[in-house]
């Protein structure tokens, strides 16, 4: 997928670097019942269809939030919302989404 400008994508060995040290401020946009049925441990919860950017993360000194679906697409929509009402700071995704997680032997946390 190509992204639209100034808007990029991680990888998941950097999206697991950062979860570990604590870099990357994770958002989930799926669901209520997607993220319920398995997120990754840590992701702060925030569905399209109710999104609000303004309930991101602040990212401090050396942090970056990262946006996340099942796939890519909602979380790019989520970036160009956020990008909209002036968060210029959530301009990256796991463009892998919860599949890519998945795909690469990683595990999710269950419920809300």
């Amino acid at each position: 997928m190509t992204l639209p400008e100034g808007l990029y994508d991680i990888s998941l060995d950097d999206l697991k670097k950062g979860l570990a040290d604590g870099s990357i401020l994770l958002v989930d946009v799926r669901e209520a019942e997607e993220f319920a049925a398995g997120h990754i441990k840590g992701a702060l919860f925030n569905p399209l269809s109710q999104f609000d950017p303004s309930k991101l993360p602040v990212a401090g000194e050396g942090q970056k939030v990262v946006i996340y679906c099942r796939s890519g697409r909602r979380s790019v929509t989520a970036m160009e919302q956020a990008r909209a009402a002036g968060r210029g700071d959530a301009d990256t995704h796991y463009g892998g989404g919860i599949l890519g997680w998945l795909a690469g032997g990683e595990p999710v946390e269950e419920g809300m």
